[in-house]
């Protein structure tokens, strides 16, 4: 038998005979990630976990032309994996390796699904092939268990408030707005700038510094990287999104070890990345169908008892108004992966009345504002307010004054607003005995944001820190409750620029471009011309009107194209989540909505030109504040890592709020 050790990562080793190479199979990819496998280093570590968090072992082997990978085996340091759930893969690979190479015939991905380790400290993974010719390869990884420690009373309830996309500058404008500057001096703050505790978070992904938003939040609660566009997963060679090698999330941990419930609320769709990558493993954040049925096909994994948001469009049967459920984008889990994580298997299933589901499971279910308010939260809850994203909170404040049309063109006139969603939220999960995570996205601070419409995105952070300060009112009655808000990345590059140097009505005259004069130019006021912008809030928290005389103006650095006239804009740009196709349940959406930041403002003919292509701003790599409040909140300072904040969260709970090594 011919015995080569090789792997890519520590490069390709051959065996010279009688002028031929004699070769071996290579192992192309090894999971968890680790630098020692890529490139043979120790540095950085980059897979650790929990004592007994499962994830998945996988790699992919390649065979010699014409030979066959026959077994597949694991051992971390030394000791051979055991167990039931080990599958090896030979169908249903992508057409090209992970670097770009077409996969070889006789390709192999192996697993070991659910498998776990008790010992802190670092861990040898070797994986070992045999073909059918007798050759043999291996190829090194490695992974760590953090041990947990803690001292105190342990934290029973977490609440993780995430604001998408939001950076410093989205949290200043908000602030200026709510409460006005005087001489220097803000004459108030928002809720989220009286918590106690501030980090800086490194927000990269597995493969890139500018995150999206599935790893931006998967790597808050698996404690490890997950690549942009997966959700709770690692990268592999297989074609299907559902069967990617996995890592347990907090919820799900948490539910296991401890029994707790889980809650998810969002302004955004459910289906999408921010909800999804607290209890949903894939690698496509696109694939709804599959999505949210695994939200209830698995909530014995993760003890869920809240979901609100948008998203109706994936519970209703294919072929109902407004219903975008596709045999495409459902799921089904083979027979290992299934029994390794007790995950239900899944079928493809379009036909499926998902919203009758939830209820025949014992969970009520509302579709509005009032629906939601008459609730007593005796019951888990279902709250779809939307058939996508729900409308955002200038347009539902608008609607709610009658000074707008934007919901009732949707035909979706009584959305509640995000803090009487969380209130509901809590008053359900309270009853948990064994405390509960609850996760609150305000999602279109992220969305407005690539539209480059700071009007609306600043009402977004204004409802987002209503919501902030119910979470904080929370903790206050209950001491054993940790409080956090943060953001997955930083979206567009945003910046205060200053002020108008304009009157509302002098603004909205040069906006029509009388002679060509322009929007820059004696508009755009900086350093003392930009003095304190000065908004007048009425009794629902909100801003009179975001064109005051000398408004606040905002700027980005990782904009695309757009026309601007520095006014709020009445209407949004067409949201692509929305079913509008025929048979579309809007009565007037999208007809007379701009489609792009390019068709918009056009009078004013005035151009800013941007630095990245598209037709939307982007995510940028830079770091976002994190706030703490409540127990366990001094575990949180410094410069840290996103998937830092898994292992702090994880410490409290199951040790004890203080770090007894600060």
């Amino acid at each position: 038998m011919l015995l080569v050790h090789r792997s890519v990562g520590a490069g390709l080793l051959a065996v010279l005979c009688v002028g031929s190479v004699l070769a071996a199979p290579l192992v192309v990819r090894l999971t968890p990630p680790s630098e020692r496998f890529r490139t043979g280093h120790s540095e950085p570590l980059i897979a650790r976990f929990l004592p007994g968090q499962r994830f998945d072992l996988q790699a992919t082997v390649v065979p010699d032309p014409g030979a066959q990978i026959q077994t597949v085996d694991f051992r971390v340091d030394g000791a051979q994996v055991q167990g039931a759930a080990a599958e090896i893969v030979r169908s249903g690979l992508r057409p090209t390796l992970g670097d770009g190479r077409p996969t070889p015939l006789g390709t192999v991905v192996a697993s070991v699904r659910a498998f776990s380790a008790a010992t802190p400290g670092r861990h040898r993974l070797v994986v070992r092939a045999v073909q059918s010719d007798g050759a043999t390869t291996e190829a090194e990884g490695e992974f760590a268990i953090e041990g947990l420690v803690g001292k105190g009373r342990r934290v029973k309830n977490v609440i993780l408030l995430l604001g998408d996309g939001m950076g410093i500058a989205h949290r200043t404008a908000a602030r200026v707005v709510a409460a006005g500057y005087a001489q220097g001096k803000a004459k108030g703050l928002l809720a989220m700038d009286r918590f106690s505790e501030v980090a800086l978070v490194r927000t990269a992904s597995l493969n890139s510094i500018v995150t999206d938003s599935a790893p931006g939040m998967s790597n808050y609660v698996t404690g490890n990287k997950a690549a942009n566009n997966e959700e709770g997963v690692w990268p592999d060679d297989t074609v299907d999104p559902f069967d990617n090698p996995r890592v347990e999330y907090l919820a799900e941990y948490l539910h296991r070890t401890q029994g707790t419930a889980l809650g998810l609320v969002t302004t955004a769709d459910v289906f999408d990345a921010t909800p999804a990558a607290n209890a949903v493993h894939t690698a496509s954040r696109n694939a709804g169908t599959g999505i949210v049925d695994q939200y209830l096909d698995d909530r014995g994994l993760t003890g869920l008892a809240v979901l609100m948001g948008g998203g109706r469009r994936w519970f209703l049967p294919v072929g109902t108004p407004g219903s975008t459920r596709s045999e495409k984008t459902d799921y089904q889990l083979s027979a290992a992966l299934s029994a390794g994580w007790g995950a239900a298997t899944g079928r493809v299933d379009p036909e499926r009345d998902l919203i009758a589901d939830f209820q025949a499971a014992g969970f009520a279910y509302a579709a509005d504002a009032h629906a939601l308010a008459a609730l007593d939260g005796a019951k888990p809850i279902l709250g779809l307010f939307a058939y996508g994203n729900m409308n955002v909170a200038y347009d539902k404040v608008q609607g709610q004054r009658g000074t707008g049309t934007v919901t009732a063109d949707f035909g979706l006139p009584d959305q509640p607003m995000l803090d009487a969603m969380a209130a509901k939220a809590l008053a359900v999960l309270e009853r948990a005995p064994k405390g509960f995570y609850l996760m609150i996205e305000g999602a279109s601070i992220d969305k407005q944001t690539h539209a480059m419409d700071a009007d609306r995105w600043i009402l977004e952070v204004l409802e987002f820190d209503r919501a902030v300060a119910v979470a904080k009112a929370y903790a206050d009655r209950h001491p054993d409750t940790l409080v956090l808000v943060t953001a997955d990345h930083e979206t567009g590059g945003s910046s205060l620029l200053g002020a108008s140097r304009l009157a509302q009505e002098e603004l909205r005259a040069r906006g029509q471009n009388p002679a060509g004069i322009g929007m820059r130019n004696g508009v755009v006021g900086s350093y003392e011309q930009a003095g304190f912008p000065a908004y007048h809030l009425l009794s629902d928290g909100y801003p009179e009107t975001m064109d005051p005389d000398h408004k606040l103006l905002i700027g980005y650095g990782a904009n695309a194209d757009r026309h601007e006239d520095w006014l709020a804009n009445p209407r949004p740009l067409v949201d692509a989540l929305q079913p509008v196709q025929a048979p579309s349940p809007f009565p007037v959406y999208p007809r007379n909505y701009p489609l792009s930041p390019l068709q918009r403002d056009q009078t004013a003919e005035f151009l800013v030109t941007g630095q990245v292509e598209g037709e939307q701003a982007t995510h940028t790599g830079a770091d976002v504040p994190l706030s703490a409040a409540g127990a366990g909140s001094r575990r949180f300072h410094g410069v840290i890592d996103n998937t830092d904040v898994f292992f702090a969260i994880a410490a409290a709970v199951r040790r004890g709020a203080d770090d007894p090594t600060r």
